[in-house]
């Protein structure tokens, strides 16, 4: 019944900007569809067990607050003019008897990073990485957090992912912002009207886009006291130019999820799938990802344990691959630039952080570029943290001894949470 209620939402939406309504107005973007469900409640025992058992302490430090855990359906463009669709979001809120709890909260809107799985939400529990590292590093310590889960996802109705899509990734983050807002007052949540925006891998571009985007459209209406971006893709052209000619693991996976996804956002990248993609995988691949049923459709692909050259050349059409890497005018390359975030000037105080030792979003093409970017310009605001010799400190011995498994789990598991510290301190002095 509530499902079918949101659908009606959307429709008579969808009818008023086909007959010339504005879309692109807060007062339709950010509305709350439904009532937030609250999903669960993860109490001071609960968040320092985990952090105690995974390590990570030292780095949040004892959690201060109790964290509710609610979902929120909200209303945001989508990709084409005149779409009015809907994204979901976790919304972390604190509580206790600490001071810090007790509000007026800063909030934090967070974008998180490339998940296959089409159901997957934000609004979890302890056990799902992005869920644990929100609840424990912000919400716990006395930030309210809203975490979108992107067009395509969870809640959504939008038919895809516009996956590495600056401009959506920048209104559904923006929109979270509002629709957590909106929601606050009902849930008793007393916000102090400062802004925070992090990101992390996919998520970095995402918060990256939302920052650019606050403070070139929204800055009147938002208080953007400080940005955090984390391990993201911000030369979005040249990393996939780099990303076919010296492919990383999971090769088979990210980069057909951007083709196809640019694909349908602007319908000129190819003509048919096989000037792309060999055969058998042109016939399934425009389809597949985000998956529905995760994680078996992804079986159709070579298998993670593929070498990356050996899965690109299974997957891409050779003449396809040669045309990216070496004609400027190539589709593919044209829309990937509309994603890169260089060339604009952050006004809101700004850390950039990764590890220059990560092999999935590598340092010197996004993370140092963007950095010398905007340094080139003054830029005397943005901050820039290489985690790598903590990372190094940390698992020399697996580096020394498994070095596939060290590089396997750089950009997943060491690199996040570090950055993740790095950006809470940031906070720290803003909110």
């Amino acid at each position: 019944m509530n499902y079918c209620k949101s659908c009606l939402i959307i429709l008579a939406s969808l009818i008023l900007a086909g007959c010339g309504g504005n879309n692109d107005t807060p007062a339709l973007r950010g509305k709350l569809i439904g009532a937030p469900a609250e999903k669960s409640t993860q109490n001071i025992a609960q968040l320092d067990s985990v952090t105690t058992a995974n390590g990570l302490q030292a780095l949040t430090g004892p959690a201060k607050c109790d964290v509710k855990v609610l979902q929120i359906n909200y209303q945001t463009p989508g990709v084409q003019p005149g779409e009015l669709t809907n994204a979901s979001a976790a919304l972390f809120v604190p509580s206790g008897t600490d001071p810090a709890c007790q509000g007026p909260l800063p909030l934090v809107a967070f974008a998180r990073g490339t998940n296959l799985e089409k159901a997957h939400s934000n609004a979890m529990d302890l056990t799902d990485p992005t869920a644990m590292l929100l609840m424990t590093f912000f919400a716990s310590q006395g930030y309210a957090v809203v975490a979108t889960d992107y067009l395509g996802y969870a809640l959504s109705s939008y038919p895809y992912h516009p996956y590495i899509h600056a401009g959506t990734e920048a209104s559904a983050v923006i929109d979270s912002i509002r629709a957590a807002r909106n929601a606050a007052p009902a849930l008793g949540i007393m916000l102090n009207g400062k802004v925070m925006v992090s990101g992390y891998s996919q998520g970095g571009h995402a918060a990256m886009a939302t920052h650019r985007a606050i403070e070139r459209d929204n800055a009147g209406e938002f208080n953007l006291v400080a940005a955090a971006h984390l391990a993201g893709s911000y030369n979005v052209s040249r990393a996939l130019i780099d990303g076919v000619a010296n492919p990383i693991l999971g090769v088979q996976y990210f980069v057909p999820f951007q083709i196809t996804a640019w694909q349908k956002v602007y319908g000129n990248l190819y003509a048919k799938a096989s000037d792309v993609f060999n055969a058998p995988y042109d016939s399934f691949i425009e389809a597949l990802m985000p998956a529905v049923n995760y994680p078996s459709d992804l079986a159709r692909l070579p298998a993670t344990a593929t070498a990356p050259a050996t899965a690109r050349d299974a997957v891409f059409n050779s003449s396809y691959l040669t045309d990216l890497s070496t004609n400027p005018n190539n589709a593919t390359i044209v829309a990937a630039k509309k994603q890169d975030l260089l060339g604009w000037d952050p006004k809101a105080p700004t850390k950039l952080c990764s590890g220059s030792g990560d092999p999935v979003v590598k340092f010197n093409i996004n993370t140092q570029a963007a950095y010398d970017d905007f340094h080139s310009r003054g830029g005397s605001n943005v901050s820039l943290v290489d985690v790598n010799a903590t990372i190094e400190s940390i698992y020399g011995n697996v580096l020394t001894n498994d070095p596939a498994t060290y590089y396997k789990n750089y950009h997943s598991a060491y690199e996040a949470p570090l950055c993740a510290s790095e950006a809470r301190k940031f906070f720290d002095q803003h909110k």
